[in-house]
Formats: C-alpha cells, sequence, structure tokens
C-alpha cells in the first residue's frame, strides 16, 4: 500500500528507460489498484507485464470494496494471491486462496501465487508442513494446463520487510523439496521443472546475485526495493547477468 497514482507513474516512467536494457529478464509491475489504470496506459507498447495485487472470487455482486476478476482483467496479465500480509490481515485462508486462484484463472489472469511459513513456524520446523498445505490447497481442482498458467513465491514471511533474508541456499532446499517436488507428486514432473518459482523476502541488490544462482530460484518477487527504481533496475539486471 504505496504511491499515489501520480507517483506510481512517476516510478514507472523512472523504471522503463532502465528496464529496457534488460530485456530478456520478464518483468511484472504490480502497482495497486487506483493505479492500474494509468500504469496500463504508460506501458502500452513495452516488454513490461502489469499485474494486480489482488482480487475477488466472484465477478459480481454485493461485495462493497472488492475488485472482482473481470475489472482487473481490463488492465492487466498477472495478480499476486495469497500474499502473506492478505493471509495475516484479511483473512485469506487457503479456501480463499484457492478460490481467488480459479477466479482469477477463468478470467485470462495469470496468477503470481504466495506461500511461506511464519517465523514461529520455522524455528518449530514446520516450514514444509506449511508450505506444502498452502500449495496443495491452492492447487486443489485445477488441472495442468491451467497450472501451467501460474507462478509460485516463496516468501517466508518473517523475511518480509524485516530485512532478514532467508539464505539462497535455504530457500532453494525449500523450493526444491517443498515446491517441485509436491508439484511434481500432485501433477507430474515436467510441470515441476518447467514452473517458474521466485523467492521474495528483502531481496535487494546486493544479495539477489546470490538468490539467482540457485539452481531453483526463477527469479524473485521484489518487496521495498521495488519503490526505488535504481535499486529495481540493479536487480534485474543481476537477473540478466545469469
Amino acid at each position: 500500500m504505496h504511491l499515489t497514482v501520480a507517483q506510481s507513474l512517476a516510478l514507472v516512467q523512472e523504471l522503463c528507460p532502465g528496464l529496457a536494457e534488460y530485456k530478456p529478464v520478464d518483468c511484472v509491475i504490480c502497482p495497486p489498484f487506483t493505479a492500474l489504470a494509468k500504469v496500463a496506459e504508460f506501458l502500452e507498447g513495452t516488454d513490461i507485464s502489469l499485474g494486480a495485487q489482488n482480487l475477488f472470487w466472484e465477478e459480481k455482486g454485493a461485495y462493497t470494496g472488492e475488485i472482482s476478476p473481470l475489472m482487473v482483467a481490463e488492465l492487466a496479465d498477472h495478480v499476486i494471491i495469497g500474499h502473506s500480509e492478505r493471509r495475516a490481515y484479511f483473512q485469506d485462508t487457503d479456501t480463499a486462496v484457492n478460490k481467488k486462484i480459479k477466479a482469477a484463472l477463468g478470467a485470462g489472469i495469470k496468477p503470481i501465487l504466495c506461500v511461506g511459513e511464519t517465523l514461529d513456524e520455522n524455528e518449530t520446523g514446520k516450514t514444509g508442513e506449511v508450505v506444502i498445505r498452502q500449495l496443495t490447497s491452492a492447487l486443489e481442482g485445477l488441472e495442468e494446463a491451467r497450472v501451467r498458467k501460474m507462478m509460485i513465491a516463496y516468501e517466508p514471511v518473517w523475511a518480509i520487510g524485516t530485512g532478514r533474508a532467508a539464505t539462497p541456499v535455504g530457500a532453494n532446499e525449500v523450493i526444491q523439496i517443498h515446491i517441485r517436488e509436491e508439484i511434481a507428486r500432485l501433477l507430474s514432473p515436467e510441470i515441476a521443472q518447467e514452473m517458474r518459482i521466485l523467492y521474495g523476502g528483502s531481496v535487494k541488490p546486493e544479495n539477489a546475485r546470490e538468490f539467482f544462482q540457485q539452481p531453483d530460484i526463477d527469479g524473485a518477487l521484489v518487496g521495498g526495493a521495488s519503490l526505488k527504481a535504481a535499486a529495481f533496475i540493479e536487480i534485474t539486471k543481476v537477473a540478466a547477468q545469469g
């Protein structure tokens, strides 16, 4: 929940020239709902995709204050679903996440599914249990063709906005063992290998390279650093370098 419409537009205007230098890297920008229309207009004709930060699972109805998948689909290609802050503050249960994913896919929007454990769950050895539960519930009832359109972001809750990032090796291990292997079990090894899985949680220019060098980390869900054009461009540069 950052930046007004004018501020969002100013940030994207600053980002675009720098990101254009690193076209091999796929970039998705996810501003607040209020800024989606203006940012979509500015990004038209560029290689940068647009995403929303959330949506509701019904197409229309008496749900004052909510944003339907049809509304999002007019402007954005992607949507973040199940972000830890949505789960923690707005009662986005595993069931709600599953309904939102189905609604997004039904409207032609590509979900970015977030999964991850809290500090207490991490310290008590429940990381795998939590991540697998969230993943299994989120993908319930989805056929392979629809899952292929998704991305998954592993975002340990204790690393978001705290400056404490997971270790690159530790994040890679969670993604390999608890996400890719679970997708292989639920669907197929082929989908598990081709699925784009990101790491999110205090990613910044100083540590991005270490994460991108891990074999099972395909990119980053960038938080605070995305509010600073120079930092986001530098992270993109690191990603382009492989």
